[in-house]
């Protein structure tokens, strides 16, 4: 079984095709949540999501565009985006965020586990060395993907030592891929960055690929027309530095 794995996706619809026109022939598709906010195709984004997705679990701007009651503390320009992306979301895609499980979740006939954020907490940040301890230490699963820091990063445990893991690609702006063989008898938790809005320094869209038969998790990334989602989002009023930011992966 081979699943594509996206996340943070935030209404960002030229990278999310170009995801899936680069992406390799998989059986199913994992979304970690976060699918709007930020950008200015939440309808389009989530009609494709809806069709593709095996799983889909909610991230915090999902919560927030859907249920105004769990508004978090959002930064100004996030609120802004998220109050727009509320007034125009369709009432079919309201429901479907509304609809969408809290992680962790477990895709049916495997042993791993999907979360937003933590396995501790969907509120709980997974960003370094410390946080991944006592994550893995809660984590339930072998191996937990999560998303939320829009970075491609993991980590691997044993029984002594805790590793941090991270893609090492030849290519600055073509398509490209990074794997690793999940060995056996180590924890993992793995995150495959972000579609729509990465902030790792590489402006391409992020994704990953779980090959369970082979025992293989492949970081890649996918070029795209970020000028034509810079359009869409001045187009539509949200701020500029949602737009100027596509550009550097930051």
């Amino acid at each position: 079984m081979r699943a594509l794995i996206i996340s943070d996706i935030h209404s960002n619809l030229e990278a999310l095709n170009a995801v899936l026109v680069t992406a390799p022939a998989c059986d199913t598709v994992w979304n970690l949540g976060d699918t709007v906010g930020y950008a200015a195709n939440p309808n389009e984004v989530i009609d494709r999501v809806r069709k593709l997705a095996g799983l889909s679990i909610r991230g915090n701007h999902d919560r927030a565009c859907c249920c105004p009651d769990e508004m978090e503390d959002f930064s100004p320009i996030a609120d802004r985006a998220v109050q727009w992306t509320r007034s125009v979301l369709t009432r079919t895609n309201h429901e479907w965020l509304q609809q969408l499980p809290q992680g962790p979740c477990s895709p049916r006939g495997t042993e791993l586990s999907c979360v937003h954020v933590s396995p501790i907490d969907e509120d709980e940040y997974l960003m370094n060395v410390d946080d991944a301890v006592v994550a893995l230490e809660a984590a339930s699963s072998r191996i937990t993907l999560f998303g939320h820091t829009h970075k491609q990063i993991g980590f691997s445990a044993d029984h002594e030592a805790l590793y941090m893991l991270e893609p090492m690609f030849g290519s600055d702006d073509d398509a490209d891929q990074y794997e690793i063989e999940l060995l056996p008898g180590l924890r993992y938790l793995l995150n495959p960055g972000s579609v729509g809005q990465p902030r790792d320094g590489d402006w391409r869209a992020a994704y990953a690929v779980y090959d369970d038969d082979r025992s293989l998790f492949t970081w890649c990334r996918a070029p795209y027309d970020f000028a034509q989602t810079q359009e869409s989002i001045r187009h539509a009023g949200l701020p500029d530095f949602l737009a100027d930011r596509l550009s550097v992966g930051r």
